[in-house]
């Protein structure tokens, strides 16, 4: 461990020590003493894992309960040290030099290609996090906040304080790190979407509004070192947020109407307070007087203009700035700000382009006067932030079953009495025609139909919308294909959009772009990791060929998970793993939960991942690289079918087999997690209690929890095993796993989560389930997968050429075995049936806990 986190480390390990000692005296430190040790030793082999099962049946649930609580905070603190080091690692790159996966370094790339590429590649770049509601981020906001805390404290304790600040550094992180221990670490109150709209505006607050102008200079001055602060940017915003919170109404009966217009007030309330306040600062600072540099003859006119509508008020600001008229006007498009989030309609700005016109006229008036550097500097930095979020912030998107679609439609044309999902419906539409009005078209336009299976369905949502008549919205109907038979289909549901009027219309008004969406958690659900990965790619290549037939502009948005079970792990190799020619520049793709605060929770963080997305986008989209994976695709196609279908026969034997989703139910924390209340969202799409109305996120919680991270490799072992036969000849594969960026992200992936498996306490886990037949057959698929992926990535061990990655799971894993032998006693106790109700709460209480502190040992949950 590089000796600055391992004395990070060591310095929050022995706080959190002695608070410990503090709360529970000397015994409770020692048993915990106890447990890591114990763990550490079965590592090696010393004990057996049984000792260290003992070791905790022995304790009372109270002090086992407290002992999972020290695990948890502990695994807090660490992820805390961890990204501090991240943090320090990105500092230390930053040496002038182009560093790997940057924007610099994808400009120099596509440069060096040569023609008009470049000009092309950055004019048509666009990026479009999408941020979910997804209840995936199991920590409460009381958590994220404590931590923050700390979190800052430790910074200023790494800058090197004077003895007197380090002491009061010292003890104030004692008292959060305490704090942290007190707090209640798991939710006792369900959230509802707002709560989730609200948590989310934290990333936006401390982080999302203030990186992305850094993110644009960045670009800029790749592209013009020289020119960039005192020219024209050459970067145009290519950043564009959305949002599903308080919009995503699938299978939510809380999103309602009403949220969804609460969730964009709430969203605008913060970028309107975040533009009032750069504004009033950026004004306060640009004191260039009117002799140095007079007001061009137009900024001159609207401020003459502005003193006759508003004479106090621009005789306060002039009082306060005299001689400054740039200032004044930028204090003034303050207060304007202001009132727009006041509703104040005497003094609001009607939209965002009235607020860009004012602010480009303070720039041409700078640079008339010769004032470069203040036109293209901070100035500009405000005009980017204007231009990427406007007033709403994020685009709001809608989404909804297809069948309640179909439902409403026939109650209209019956012309009955409607149900109250009907009414629900309609309101919603309105609420979107009403946000246009009030924000614009961009605000909230697009309307993502779940469970597409026909362009019907699509025609269905533009009949609803225009039977609202004038208050009809416009609508970018977006289809979402998530089962393996919906992928196939989807070049024909496209086909069919065509012939729809209201699309043709919108096609019109758009330039013909379209957008359309993938489903990876239920198709990984449905086909296996292996098979929906290949599905996913064929879809992609079928639906790159029919846009480039019908002259269609095709965004492709990826719903992709944090989990690797759900399409997740490392953003730019997934992009550059994607078919030739599918992202032509632009890329789309939800952010849920854990990972918007994993991405986008600090500043650096956050600007090093969209650095890099933007890297593998413009890298993506070069010829060279699109030929390269064509050739390789083409090339290794049929090896890639015959693993796919093996695959895919493997999982859905598991997975069909009588009796598995009990069976799945009794070994994993399944049903309790719904328990830990970490979304507005039920777990379940229906009342059914089937494996197939599951939805995915606690389908591959619940597997993480297990240490077995079945939905991230199973299946993949018998199908390399058809190729080669269990480990046979392995040439064809090894030259698929370096040539083939598909395959070599496939096999990265599964590689990555069985490192955070662990098989002997996996057993112990299937055991559980009195099915020795299942547990036998999905450790044996481990084994095979486990073999098979090292033989044919070359390694000697899991993540062997992924030091720093390596390093932190194996650092981590005995530490997150404290916590499942924890889980292993509650959830033994709570299966046998033989529970008396006194124990029944302190149990429950002590897996919710260790489920919470496995998922921040292993920084997954769904």
């Amino acid at each position: 461990m590089p000796e600055p986190l391992r004395n990070d480390v060591r310095l929050l390990g022995a706080m959190l020590g002695d608070g410990l000692v503090e709360f529970g005296g000397q015994e409770l430190l020692d048993d915990v003493e106890r447990l890591r040790h114990a763990v550490i030793a079965a590592r090696r082999e010393e004990i057996g894992i049984e000792d260290v099962a003992a070791l905790v049946d022995g304790w009372s649930l109270e002090r086992a309960e407290q002992v999972a609580r020290a695990f948890t905070v502990y695994f807090h603190l660490t992820n805390l040290a961890e990204e501090h080091h991240r943090i320090r690692t990105l500092r230390e790159r930053d040496n002038g030099e182009s560093v790997p996966s940057s924007v610099a370094a994808a400009v120099e790339e596509v440069r060096a290609a040569g023609g008009d590429r470049l000009a092309e590649a950055i004019d048509g770049l666009e990026f479009r996090p999408v941020f979910t509601a997804h209840p995936t981020e199991a920590r409460r906001r009381a958590v994220v906040t404590a931590i923050q805390r700390i979190s800052d404290l430790l910074t200023r304790l790494n800058a090197e304080p004077g003895v007197s600040e380090r002491e009061e550094l010292e003890r104030r992180l004692r008292e959060e790190i305490d704090l942290l221990w007190r707090t209640a670490l798991r939710r006792h109150a369900q959230m509802d979407p707002l709560d989730e709209v609200r948590t989310a505006m934290a990333a936006f607050d401390e982080t999302i509004f203030r990186v992305v102008p850094q993110i644009y200079r960045s670009l800029d001055a790749a592209l013009d070192p020289e020119g960039t602060g005192v020219k024209p940017p050459q970067v145009r915003p290519y950043l564009r947020f959305g949002s599903w919170i308080g919009g995503d109404r699938d299978g939510n009966p809380y999103v309602t109407a009403k949220v969804t217009r609460e969730a964009v007030m709430i969203q605008a309330d913060h970028v309107l307070l975040g533009l009032e306040n750069a504004c009033t600062r950026i004004g306060r600072e640009l004191t260039v007087h009117e002799s140095t540099t007079p007001a061009s003859t137009a900024l001159a006119g609207a401020l003459a203009a502005a003193r006759t509508g508003q004479p106090e008020l621009i005789g306060g600001i002039s009082k306060r700035s005299p001689e400054e008229p740039h200032r004044q006007f930028l204090l003034y498009a303050a207060d304007r700000i202001a009132a727009t989030r006041r509703r104040d309609a005497d003094l609001a700005y009607g939209s965002p382009d009235e607020l860009l016109a004012d602010l480009r006229l303070v720039q041409e008036s700078l640079v008339e006067a010769g004032a470069d550097r203040q036109a293209y500097g901070r100035l500009q930095d405000l005009i980017w932030q204007v231009e990427t979020f406007g007033f709403h912030l994020a685009e709001l998107e809608i989404r909804q079953h297809s069948e309640l679609h179909e439902k409403a439609l026939a109650e209209i044309r019956a012309g009955g009495e409607r149900s109250e999902m009907t009414d629900e419906i309609l309101e919603t539409l309105r609420v979107v025609s009403w946000i246009q009005k009030r924000f614009g078209v961009r605000a909230c336009s697009r309307y993502v139909v779940s469970f597409t299976r026909s362009a019907e369905d699509m025609a269905n949502v533009h009949e609803l919308g225009a039977s609202l008549g004038e208050n009809a919205p416009v609508l970018d109907v977006i289809p979402l294909f998530e089962t393996g038979e919906d992928l196939e289909r989807a070049p024909a549901v496209l086909e069919g959009m065509l012939a729809i009027p209201a699309v043709q219309k919108r096609l019109s008004q758009t330039g013909r772009r379209m957008e359309v969406m993938l489903g990876y958690s239920d198709s990984a659900k449905q086909l296996g990791p292996a098979s929906a990965t290949l599905r996913l790619y064929d879809t992609q290549e079928a639906l790159t060929e029919w846009a480039a037939r019908n002259d269609i502009k095709l965004t492709m948005f990826h719903g992709r998970g944090g989990s690797l079970g759900r399409g997740g792990g490392p953003a730019n190799r997934a992009i550059l793993a994607q078919a030739p020619g599918s992202v032509a520049g632009r890329f789309k793709v939800t952010e849920q939960g854990e990972v918007i605060f994993a991405r986008y929770g600090h500043p650096q963080i956050a600007r090093r991942h969209v650095e890099q997305v933007t890297n593998a986008v413009l890298l993506a989209s070069t010829p060279a690289v699109e030929e390269r994976a064509r050739a390789a695709a083409a090339r290794f196609r049929p090896l890639a079918d015959k693993i796919s279908d093996a695959a895919r026969a493997a999982f859905r034997s598991l997975i069909e087999t009588e009796g598995f989703a009990e069976w799945f139910a009794r070994v994993s924390p399944l049903e309790e997690i719904a328990e830990l209340r970490i979304g507005s969202r039920p777990s379940r799409r229906k009342a059914a209690r089937g494996l197939e109305d599951l939805r995915a996120i606690p389908w591959v919680f619940a597997w993480t929890q297990t240490r077995v991270n079945l939905p991230g490799w199973y299946g993949l072992g018998s199908g390399l095993a058809a190729v080669s036969g269990d480990g046979g000849d392995l040439t064809e594969l090894k030259e698929a796993y370096e040539a083939w960026p598909l395959f070599s992200a496939l096999l990265d992936n599964a590689e990555m989560s069985l490192a955070k498996s662990d098989r002997a306490i996996a057993e112990r886990y299937l055991a559980l389930g009195g099915r020795p037949e299942l547990a036998d057959t999905v450790l044996a698929e481990y084994d095979r997968t486990r073999s098979l992926v090292l033989a044919v990535t070359g390694h000697e061990r899991l993540l062997e050429n992924r030091k720093v990655l390596s390093r932190a799971v194996e650092l981590r894993n005995p530490y997150v075995d404290a916590l499942s032998h924890l889980q292993l006693r509650a959830l033994t106790a709570l299966r046998s049936g033989q529970v008396a109700d006194d124990e029944r709460a302190h149990l429950e209480e002590l897996l919710l806990l260790s489920v919470n502190g496995v998922a921040a040992g292993l920084q997954n949950t769904g």
